[in-house]
This record gives C-alpha cells, sequence and structure tokens, in this order.
C-alpha cells in the first residue's frame, strides 16, 4: 500500500497508508499560543517544523523492515551472522588436507592469502565454504624465486564438528621431478643414519632447527597436517610449534618409521595440546598416521592412511595463474 503525506493548515504533516505516522499538531505546539511572525530574511517556524517532520518520515521508511508477507531472506541473515576468519579458517583446514594426502615433505605448502570465497549456512547441518586461495611453498630455499600457487576449495564444516568435508585442487608449485628427487634425497638421509635417531625440542629455545634436523621437522609437519585437519573445527585451528621428542624405528622394509611428540597450539583458546603420533612414510607412496592428543580429560585416538574422507588433486599447471 502506497503511503502519502498530506500537510493541515498549520503545516503539519500526516502519514497516511501503511506508515501510520500521526502527529497530531496538539501535541506539538499549543493552539493558544500564537506563533511569532518571521524576522525579514529567516525562515518562519512553520517551515522549519514541516522540513523536521519531513525527515522523520524519510528516516523511518528508509528503516522500515519487511513488511507482512515478505520475511527477511535466511540466507541474506545467516551470511550477516558469519564469523570473522571463516574463510581463512576453511583455507588452512584445505591446506592440512592437501598436504597430507599429497604426502610429499617436499611438497609442504601454506596459506599466502584468501582471494575470494563465499559462504552458506545450513543450521541443522553446518557451513560450506566455496572459496579460492593462494599458496607458498613451506621450505622456500634462500634465493629461490617465490613463487605463488593457486587452490580451490568446497570445505564443509559439520556445525561445531571436527575433521571438516573436503575437495581441493591445486596448481603444482614444482615440477613432478624435482619433488620425487628432492623427497628421494630426504629418505636417503634418514636411511643412511647409522644409529636410529633420537631428538628432543625441535625447535630449540631460540626457534633454530639443526640443518641434520630438518628433514624430521618436514617429516613431522607432513603427519602434522593430518592431526590438525582432523581436530579443526569451523571455530578451532591449529599450529604446529615444536616436537618435545623423537624416536625413530629400524624397520625390516623399506620405509621410515617413527614416533614423535608435537606440541599444537589452539586458536583461539591458546591451549597447547600434546600429541603423540606414530609416521610410516616411502615416497611416493600414501602416508600413514596414528595419533593420539590429551586435552583436558579428553583423549582423542585416531589412525589414517592416504586414503580419506574427502579428495585432493594437483593437476598440471593451469594457464593465466
Amino acid at each position: 500500500m502506497k503511503s502519502t503525506l498530506q500537510e493541515d493548515d498549520l503545516g503539519v504533516l500526516y502519514m497516511h497508508g501503511d506508515g501510520s505516522f500521526q502527529m497530531p499538531w496538539s501535541l506539538l505546539w499549543p493552539r493558544r499560543l500564537q506563533l511569532p511572525a518571521p524576522r525579514p530574511g529567516h525562515p518562519s517556524p512553520a517551515a522549519g517544523l514541516r522540513a523536521l517532520l519531513l525527515l522523520l518520515v524519510l528516516q523511518g521508511a528508509a528503516t522500515t523492515t519487511a513488511g507482512p508477507g515478505q520475511p527477511e531472506d535466511p540466507q541474506q541473515s545467516a551470511e550477516a551472522s558469519l564469523p570473522r576468519g571463516l574463510l581463512p579458517q576453511a583455507a588452512r583446514a584445505a591446506l592440512h588436507f592437501f598436504n597430507f594426502r599429497a604426502g610429499s615433505p617436499s611438497a609442504l605448502r601454506v596459506l599466502a592469502a584468501v582471494q575470494q570465497g563465499r559462504a552458506r549456512v545450513d543450521p541443522k547441518r553446518g557451513c560450506k565454504v566455496d572459496l579460492v586461495f593462494s599458496t607458498e611453498r613451506y621450505n622456500q630455499e634462500e634465493g629461490e624465486e617465490e613463487r605463488l600457487g593457486k587452490c580451490s576449495a568446497h570445505v564443509f564444516f559439520k556445525n561445531q564438528k571436527p575433521k571438516p568435508a573436503i575437495n581441493v585442487t591445486c596448481t603444482r608449485l614444482m615440477e613432478k621431478k624435482k619433488r620425487q628427487e628432492e623427497d628421494y634425497l630426504l629418505y636417503k638421509q634418514m636411511k643412511q643414519l647409522k644409529n636410529p635417531l633420537a631428538a628432543a625440542s625441535i625447535p630449540d629455545s631460540h626457534g633454530h632447527i639443526e640443518p641434520s634436523l630438518k628433514p624430521v621437522w618436514d617429516l613431522a609437519f607432513l603427519g602434522s597436517s593430518y592431526v590438525m585437519w582432523e581436530k579443526t573445527t569451523q571455530f578451532l585451528h591449529y599450529y604446529l610449534v615444536q616436537l618435545s621428542g623423537v624416536k625413530q624405528w629400524k624397520t625390516n622394509d623399506d620405509a621410515i618409521d617413527f614416533d614423535y611428540t608435537v606440541l599444537l597450539h589452539e586458536f583461539p583458546t591458546q591451549e597447547i595440546i600434546p600429541c603423540r603420533i606414530h609416521l610410516v612414510w616411502y615416497p611416493g607412496k600414501p602416508l600413514k598416521v596414528k595419533y593420539h592428543c590429551h586435552e583436558l580429560q579428553t583423549t582423542y585416538l585416531q589412525e589414517a592412511s592416504g586414503t580419506v574422507e574427502g579428495s585432493a588433486m594437483e593437476p598440471a599447471e593451469l594457464s593465466n595463474i
């Protein structure tokens, strides 16, 4: 219904129709008072009053919510209530999953920037996020030309449950042959140790990692990617802080097998979560991970290989990237 404005003999505006704006003149100014005559060059009080009432009417029309039969858009309402940092949260979860599935310590990548994304919330099921983001090599060598990769991902957070469902596709940051060579070099370094490796506090209290322990840290980062993906929720994410203990096992097969304890920094709670992880790795084969984490009174026991829920793909180089 269209609203109309009418003006009475004393210059008071009334709003008719669905606005139902009523302002009797008797409430604004007693009729028994006479308005003073305006001075030359000054507007009359009635003109100023008309302007004020017109402004109130226009503001009321601008802030009017949806009328009867026009409910608020639930999707628009849900988007307005999306938590801050949701897109980076989804990108980090996708990268944890991608790193684990790639199974290559030489091809580890971290988030550079979120380029675009959108989210849809279903209060009963959870939050679905579609996004595109750029990545960079985790092990960027000194003097190496910086090169950004690009990933697109679909991430579904099941309300506040951990382990989001993920489908992610990324362009290559390095040639497959070079990645295989670097992985095999790391593998040889680990296999050629005369005694099984045993170490603690990587990095040390000064943040330094001995070059001989760098392969251990990279493998631990690779295995921890699985743990961090499984523990991530819509509101919690994790960073690897330190290895507090490492023990390598001698094996009769060709795989590298070791146990280590990691400290994960949980955000936004700021808690430090210790997790014991058992990792089995061989270049080019799916990574195998078992772990359990202690936090408060809850212990998480999980086991995984390279085939888990979701999918991660690394196609040939895409054009225009």
